[in-house]
Order: structure tokens, then C-alpha cells, then sequence
């Protein structure tokens, strides 16, 4: 089933991505985990593209066992990095016979020892050309992108970034997912500013259980979302106690969830990290929230 004719349904999706493992060890040990996940029927679960011809075959072996053997949905991603354009129809056509609906068409990060992002010969360098790409091939996959609540950190301003993204909707683009953020007013602000551009395809939220204190820094450095500086100085407060860290990102998830729920938030897809542990809990105490009315 398509992505964007879930999103448009009367109850909001929830989703799960992960990255594919390089090794098959914990191909197969990720397999597990998304397979913990099917009890809590997510509208479906993405799988993230490497830049290494190995780790994009092993993108497309996972999502179609997941949907194959799991029988849950998939997205697959599908990046402009180190690809020109026989490459990237070779993974399309790869994607489309292993019977998969969804992509999620991004331009991707610069590579490893690169500051910027470097265009490969005879490929793309923006997202919305890859997207006009898919579409003009004819093929019926709905197409997912990335919107950035803060901006992407390599545009210039507001307007520019709003401009960019009109561009790759008007490309094709079916459903947006958010970037990483931890204040739900920048969501909201976006959404309005996104909707007074005219863009009115579904709007995922983009959350991300902070687990590790480096590790939420390292990230949103990558990304340029920001942490608010109240919730920076409690997990700072106790950055070598493991387990206290985790509760304080998993309580803060899970008001925000609650909260864009409150304001109608078309779904929210969780940035795993390919550790269910946390992500589980949290879907979880929101479910018991929305259905039996358990405070959290």
C-alpha cells in the first residue's frame, strides 16, 4: 500500500527506520529486532541507503523481506551519493521488483573527508532532480522526501529553504518527513510557513530518543537542529549515568509525541538509530496514553 494514502487516514502512522548493518551478523540481528516490531503493527518501517554498493544491496534484500516474510510495509531510501543515473535506475528497477511501492528520494550527505556534498558525473545534485527523475521514468512509487523544521543547514535563509522544498514537492513528492528536532513549536511554525507556500502534502514529524549525550550533540551538529537549553542541561547533569540520560530522552519523546498529537501531526516516524529498545517503550506509553487514557 502506498505511504501517502495511509497518512492521509483518520488515525495518525507511526514509523520505525533503521540502517542496514555491513556485515551479515547483524544483518540478521536487525531482522530480529524489526521483527519485535511487527506486534506493534507501525504503518510501515524504512530502510536507509548506503553509499557502498554492498550496504545498498543489503537496503534492498532488507526491505524486501520485511515485507516479503514480515509482512509489514516498506520504504526504501534511494540517495544521490556516488551514483550517476544508470545506477540509481538499476536500484529503482531493483526496488521495483522486489515488489516495493515506497522510496524516500534524498540527496544525501557529503561522504566521508568531504565538507560539502559532491555532485558524481552523470548524476544529480539536488534532491528535487532525482525526484523529477523517478517521476519522469513512469514508475507508480510514492515518493517521500526530507523538510527541515530549522532549516537545512546549508541554505541561506528561511525563504530560500521554503523555496527549495516547494521545488521538490512540485517535483513529485507524495509525503515529507521531518529532520530531527526537540522543540515542537519550530514543527508547528514550519507547518504553517509550509502550508502558506502551498505545500499540502502530509507532514511527518521526525523524532529521535536522545540515548547518549555525545551522541545527540554529534547529530545535531550534522543535521542543524538544536537541543533547548533546558532539556541540554538536565542530560548534561547526569551525561555518565547511562540509564538516567535514557529516561530523560525517552520522558521528553514522549511528551512531544503526545503533544503533536494534540495538534494533529499527520504521523511521527522515530529515528531509531537500529535500537528498538527505547522506541518501543515510547510507542508503547503513548498507545496506553491515547487508549486508556494512562498519564505520562
Amino acid at each position: 500500500m502506498r505511504i501517502d494514502e495511509q497518512l492521509r487516514g483518520k488515525t495518525p502512522a507511526f514509523s520505525f527506520e533503521f540502517f542496514p548493518p555491513r556485515d551479515d551478523v547483524g544483518f540478521w540481528d536487525l531482522y530480529r529486532t524489526i521483527e519485535s516490531l511487527k506486534p506493534l503493527t507501525p504503518t510501515y518501517v524504512s530502510v536507509t541507503y548506503g553509499a557502498g554498493g554492498s550496504t545498498r544491496r543489503k537496503t534492498v534484500e532488507l526491505v524486501q523481506r520485511i515485507q516479503r516474510d514480515l509482512g509489514m510495509q516498506a520504504a526504501a531510501h534511494i540517495t544521490c551519493v556516488d551514483a550517476d543515473r544508470n545506477e540509481i535506475a538499476a536500484v529503482l528497477d531493483d526496488y521495483k521488483l522486489a515488489g516495493i511501492k515506497n522510496v524516500l528520494a534524498l540527496r544525501g550527505d557529503p561522504q566521508t573527508g568531504d565538507e560539502t556534498f559532491q555532485q558524481t558525473a552523470g548524476g544529480f545534485r539536488y534532491a528535487n532532480e532525482l525526484i523529477s527523475f523517478i517521476r519522469d521514468r513512469g514508475d507508480s512509487f510514492c515518493i517521500g522526501a526530507a523538510c527541515y523544521p530549522e532549516g537545512h543547514p546549508e541554505s541561506g535563509s528561511d525563504q530560500s529553504d521554503m523555496d527549495n522544498l516547494k521545488r521538490k514537492v512540485d517535483a513529485g513528492v507524495d509525503f515529507l518527513i521531518t529532520q530531527l528536532f526537540f522543540n515542537n513549536d519550530d514543527f508547528l511554525r514550519f507547518r504553517d510557513r509550509a502550508t502558506a507556500a502551498g505545500i499540502d502534502v502530509p507532514i511527518v514529524a521526525g523524532i529521535m530518543p536522545i540515548l547518549s549525550v555525545n551522541q545527540v550533540k554529534r547529530f545535531t551538529q550534522m543535521c542543524g537542529a538544536r537541543i533547548p537549553g533546558s532539556l541540554l542541561h538536565k542530560i548534561e547533569a547526569v551525561e555518565d549515568d547511562a540509564e538516567a540520560v535514557r529516561h530523560i530522552g525517552m520522558y521528553h519523546s514522549t511528551q512531544q509525541c503526545l503533544a503533536l498529537l494534540d495538534h494533529d501531526v499527520t504521523g511521527i516516524h522515530f529515528y531509531t538509530l537500529n535500537r528498538s529498545t527505547a522506541t518501543r517503550a515510547i510507542f508503547q506509553l503513548i498507545n496506553a496514553s491515547l487508549t486508556q487514557g494512562v498519564s505520562v
